[in-house]
């Protein structure tokens, strides 16, 4: 699954019930954590669903081919939102016996009594049910929107990660039942319908409508089926023996090339580096209207299901940046047909296994296939995301106790992504890329069709020849938070660097706790030197070839902070070109958090960052506008602030300037990216030259519809939308329901919730609970309103609770409004979020409640903190 990546995550506000943990008697590997009595297993499901999107219901019917390994009192397994009609259960050899269903909604269970316990065998089980067609993307839900014609039309798609195929058919819904799946479905004629398998046949009904049959599926985990109809086009290519394809509402196939040339492109790709080919006849894209504050994309074995803002490119609005994340959203939902779809974590403790090596997945085949995006440079970004909640004592460890639904849905967070993704850097950086290769090779055979632990795949990459790789992947998977190496001294001798070394722990509120200790596999190296490596417990020296400046994390693939004398740190910034642009995209980023952590002067940091030369390459300038933000907002309120402007304008200005506003031919693959960087930061700041040439590219519209067409329109548009007066954002909204097409609808009413006037923000949540915006839209309002102006947006939830919740995925409301306050600097609402957890949330669901106040308790204290450096750096800058 790809987190949603273009807007804030904005989640709902009541939990959803817990379940009562069971311990699994023992497996023949490992107990595995199992919330049904074991003893009862599926091996096939054969699924007839029959929609009526019109009325939002549909009708099931399900053949079960189940085992019985002991004798068992009665049947359970999951069902949620389900109502069933008949039940009955027919022996290997015997006469059928009707059951009678038990649901228990809070613990999303239905218990199947036959009148006598079943003995050990081989049975049928036949269930007749009813269930809901969902708005949110939960379960079978319905997508709303207008067709290229302007008319009316709704499609159906399902979502079931993590918990939610229950929502579609009774079944034992967790990850380590797999079974096989026939699917068919009674849908209207002229339709298409798409799942997991090709279609194997179809059939006219008796009453007009299309019997569809999927073929049989391999053996899967019930989370990843998948099912969808509506008015749909189909595009395909063939990669090898896979036929690869794009689904998308009629008329629409044409922007989604990218997604289908992307993947045409890394499939063949994949199935080299697995040393397993995919195994499946057919691998879709489909593309559905809307969105969800959730997730963008689920990678549904054989048919990835992507929202279309995730997927679709239109080039009258459409970013570069847009274009490289709907690349790399593919890649990442591809690399899941292996590493989640063939192979499967056995529960939801290992999901980083699943998204973290996705995500690293991604970020690898995107800069083999896409060299000039430079794409490895977004590893410290990731790194930087997640040191974010790693660095405070509310995180947790890689590998996490999931012991409830509502832990599985909190589990999709920048731990189980970002840093999942760094320590596999790392460790591959550790093991040798070919070593590592293999370990995965070995792994995806051995484990194939089946379920692992992540003990598993270290085994197996050090069985490959990574001695000592598994000491340094516990650590880093077992234990929460971040190594600390700090330089103590650095001496030259005969041409060489003796490095000192010490490791501690970084965190930005609490110091003062007795420090973890780490296996930390170091890469040093001086300017123009050989890297040398060292695993670092505790102290440690490493001997350099050369002598100047050096870098103790070189090529950036250590999961760690490096604390420098501040005489290094002036030596690199002097040398600054002299690194490669990842270490010096690294060295920025520690810096700045070392300085906002109190580790050392802040004003280092943005010494180093005025350092950075007009000469540096886009790729490393565009993150120079980064920190003067970051540095704007820590003065929010403050007349300071008036100096950042000043300074940005006159660092960013003259980039601005070399590049143009506009594109030019021939122009580096990087620099629509800085181009992008620059304009949103000083927009965002007031810069005046920018915000009057967003005004005179606004006015021009009125004379010139597609005036503002390209792939900068959402940025100058977010210029617009951030200064709105009244009139303004009455425009804006015209143009929203005047657009062209969902897509572009969705972004612009999105838009009319980011005005800096409070005024305009409370419009804005009104006008989110009409119709107007469209079902899947109208979060993301609420959510634009709460980066800008967090009190007003939780004050306005918690008054409009019930109609909000309709608003949002089930599968995340513990989380809603945590990350609509999390964004403040307000002691009052650290408060409010904590009275709020405490009153509605059980502690195990309001772990990202916690995490959202020591954020806001952190941003606070550091503001105090920093002012007056700041201040004074800034003041002292012509």
């Amino acid at each position: 699954m790809s987190l949603v990546k273009m807007l804030p995550l904005l989640l709902a506000a009541a939990p959803l019930a817990l379940m009562a943990p069971i311990t699994a008697q023992a497996a023949p590997a490992a107990t595995i954590t199992t919330q049904l009595p074991r003893g009862a297993a599926p091996s096939h499901y054969a699924i007839i669903v029959t929609p009526d999107a019109a009325n939002l219901k549909f009708a099931g019917k399900v053949s079960i081919a189940v085992t019985v390994t002991q004798a068992m009192p009665a049947l359970v397994l999951n069902a949620a939102d389900l109502t069933f009609s008949s039940v009955s259960i027919t022996p290997e050899k015997g006469k059928a016996m009707t059951g009678k269903a038990s649901v228990d909604a809070n613990a999303q269970t239905a218990t199947l009594d036959f009148g006598k316990p079943l003995a050990p065998g081989s049975y049928t089980l036949d269930i007749a049910y009813t269930g809901i067609i969902a708005t949110q993307a939960n379960g079978l839900f319905a997508l709303d929107y207008t067709d290229n014609a302007g008319a009316a039309k709704r499609a159906l798609f399902t979502q079931f990660e993590a918990p939610d195929a229950r929502r579609f058919v009774p079944s034992w819904d967790e990850p380590s039942y797999k079974a096989t799946f026939d699917l068919s479905a009674i849908i209207p004629a002229g339709q298409m319908a798409v799942g997991n398998m090709p279609v194997k046949s179809t059939a006219k009904t008796a009453t007009g409508k299309t019997f569809v049959t999927f073929g049989t599926t391999p053996k899967m985990s019930s989370y990843l089926l998948f099912f969808g109809m509506g008015e749909l086009d189909r595009a395909t290519k063939m990669a090898g023996n896979t036929e690869v394809g794009v689904i998308t509402g009629k008329g629409n196939t044409g922007k989604a090339q990218l997604a289908l040339d992307a993947s045409a492109a890394i499939l063949p790709w994949y199935n080299d580096y697995f040393g397993t080919p995919f195994p499946l006849p057919k691998l879709d894209n489909v593309a559905g209207p809307g969105q969800s504050q959730f997730f963008s994309a689920m990678e549904n074995w054989g048919a990835i299901f992507t929202f279309e803002r995730a997927l679709l490119v239109d080039p009258r609005f459409t970013s570069e940046s847009t274009r490289r994340t709907i690349y790399e959203i593919v890649a990442h939902e591809m690399a899941h047909q292996w590493f989640g779809d063939l192979v499967t974590m056995a529960w939801w403790d290992d999901l980083w296994l699943n998204e973290g090596f996705a995500s690293w997945m991604a970020t690898k085949v995107t800069d083999k296939l896409q060299p000039t995006w430079e794409t490895l440079l977004t590893r410290v970004d990731g790194r930087e995301l997640a040191m974010g909640l790693d660095s405070l004592s509310t995180t947790h460890p890689v590998v996490q106790k999931i012991t409830t639904v509502d832990q599985v849905n909190q589990a999709f967070d920048a731990i189980t992504y970002q840093k999942g993704e760094a320590v596999i850097t790392m460790l591959e950086g550790y093991a040798g890329e070919d070593v590592w290769k293999s370990g995965i090779r070995s792994y995806m055979k051995a484990h194939a069709y089946g379920n692992t632990v992540t003990d598993d795949l270290w085994k197996a990459v050090e069985g490959a020849g990574a001695k000592g790789l598994v000491a340094i992947a516990h650590d880093f998977t077992s234990k929460p938070g971040i190594p600390l190496v700090k330089v103590e001294s650095a001496t030259c001798k005969g041409g060489s660097t003796i490095l000192s070394l010490s490791q501690s722990e970084y965190s930005r509120d609490s110091k003062d706790k007795a420090p973890q200790s780490w296996n930390v596999p170091v890469m040093a190296q001086t300017l123009g030197g050989a890297p040398q490596r060292l695993i670092l417990q505790g102290k440690g020296q490493v001997t350099l070839p050369g002598c100047g400046a050096y870098v103790v994390n070189a090529g950036q693939t250590g999961y760690y902070r490096s604390l420098y004398p501040q005489a290094n740190v002036q030596a690199l910034a002097k040398d600054f070109t002299k690194l490669s642009s990842i270490d010096q995209t690294g060295l920025l980023a520690d810096n700045w958090q070392l300085g906002l952590a109190g580790y050392q002067p802040v004003g280092l940091a943005l010494d180093l960052v005025a350092a950075v030369p007009a000469t540096a390459t886009p790729a490393v300038l565009s993150e120079v506008p980064t920190y003067l933000n970051g540095a704007y907002d820590m003065l929010t309120g403050d007349p300071a602030q008036a100096k950042v402007v000043a300074y940005a304008s006159a660092k960013l200005t003259p980039m601005l300037t070399a590049i143009g506003y506009d594109a030019k031919p021939g122009e580096g693959a990087q620099v629509p990216v800085l181009r992008s960087s620059l304009i949103s930061t000083l927009g965002d700041m007031g810069d005046k030259a920018v915000v009057a040439e967003a005004n005179r590219r606004f006015a021009a519209l009125s004379g010139n519809p597609a005036a503002l067409d390209g792939p900068l329109k959402n940025v100058w548009l977010g210029i617009i939308a951030a200064n709105a007066d009244k009139a303004t954002w009455d425009s804006l909204r015209a143009m929203a329901n005047a657009a062209k097409s969902d897509l572009e609808k969705s972004q612009l009413f999105s838009l009319l919730g980011a005005a800096k006037d409070q005024t305009l923000g409370q419009q804005a949540l009104d006008l989110a609970l009409t119709d107007e915006p469209g079902k899947t839209t109208s979060a993301a309002i609420i959510g634009q309103v709460g980066a800008e102006h967090p009190m007003l947006a939780v004050d306005y939830v918690l008054v409009h609770r019930q109609q909000y919740e309709a608003m949002i995925d089930v599968s995340a409301r513990s989380q809603a409004l945590a990350r609509l306050g999390g964004n403040s600097a307000d002691p009052a609402m650290a408060t409010k979020l904590d009275a709020y957890a405490t009153q509605y949330l059980t502690p195990e669901s309001r772990k990202v409640v916690d995490r959202a106040i020591a954020t806001i308790k952190t941003r606070i204290e550091t503001r105090a903190r920093l002012k007056p450096a700041l201040t004074a750096w800034f003041a002292g800058k012509k």
